[in-house]
């Protein structure tokens, strides 16, 4: 027979109990967390709007992400988003600064976002419908980041639909006053909220040349925060100058990146 535990020892047997079974329960709610969801929306009369949604526990705010290109974030597997695109591979970074994350991704109607579909009013209508849909999912500030052409849509959200969102941060912005909607040429001193430009100063896009950059920081007239960042770091580029693995999309440095734009979101300043 096992001797009698005594009135402590039966004492810190629960409070050993009670750690264990906390411990596991909070490690089953991590891993609750630990994989996203595709996600369709209904945004226009017989449309749906792709969305992979991500969330965090107890986060501070949520980033509404737009990648470049033709838009979209590639396969979900395993509760990830696959593309290779400067914020979709660094979505693990966001929420490990306490954001949810929400990548738009494309309507059912597109296979291609191009530059002048994203200022559209067809884009605006589903980007509303989305936000709408992100907004409720989670009552905390959601804050827009665009990358390469994403910065498109973001500008052109930020401009139409104002009091939706919190701030905006534009990543590799397309700058050349040849492409529709590009960053300079839109309305942007109808932005009211704190803007972040972050920039690769070897970025070498035609689209997106970084001494064209500060013409973004000119028309904020009126936004109550405004800042640029030009980073350097990063190594290894490969493939096409526009592409996602070059400069142009923060190959090497994808963390210090993220933690850049996450910690002006927690506190921006000019």
């Amino acid at each position: 027979m096992k001797p009698a535990l005594t009135g402590w020892a039966r004492m810190r047997s629960a409070v050993i109990t009670r750690l264990l079974l906390s411990a596991a329960l909070s490690s089953a709610s991590f891993l609750c967390h630990a994989e996203g969801a595709l996600l369709k929306v209904p945004t226009r009369e017989g449309v749906t709007t792709t969305l992979f949604w991500e969330p965090v526990p107890n986060a501070k705010a949520t980033v509404f992400l737009f990648p470049g290109g033709g838009g979209g974030f590639g396969k979900v597997e395993d509760g990830k988003a696959m593309g290779q695109n400067f914020l979709v591979r660094s979505e693990p970074y966001f929420l490990a600064n306490g954001f949810n994350v929400a990548i738009f991704g494309r309507p059912s109607d597109s296979q291609d976002l191009d530059y002048a579909d994203r200022i559209s009013d067809t884009h605006m209508a589903d980007v509303r419908k989305v936000l709408e849909f992100v907004k409720n999912k989670a009552e905390v500030p959601v804050w827009i980041v665009g990358t390469s052409r994403g910065t498109i849509s973001a500008t052109a959200a930020a401009i139409n639909l104002p009091g939706a969102i919190a701030g905006v941060v534009l990543t590799s912005s397309v700058v050349s006053y040849k492409k529709p909607g590009a960053v300079p040429k839109q309305d942007l001193d109808r932005i009211k909220v704190p803007v972040l430009v972050l920039h690769h100063a070897k970025d070498a896009c035609p689209h997106c040349q970084p001494f064209e950059v500060s013409a973004i920081l000119r028309g904020l007239k009126n936004a109550p925060v405004k800042k640029e960042i030009m980073v350097s770091g990063g190594e290894n580029p490969t493939g096409n100058v526009c592409e996602a693995l070059h400069w142009h999309g923060y190959i090497g440095m994808e963390r210090e990146a993220v933690n850049l734009i996450a910690e002006w979101i927690k506190r921006p300043v000019n």
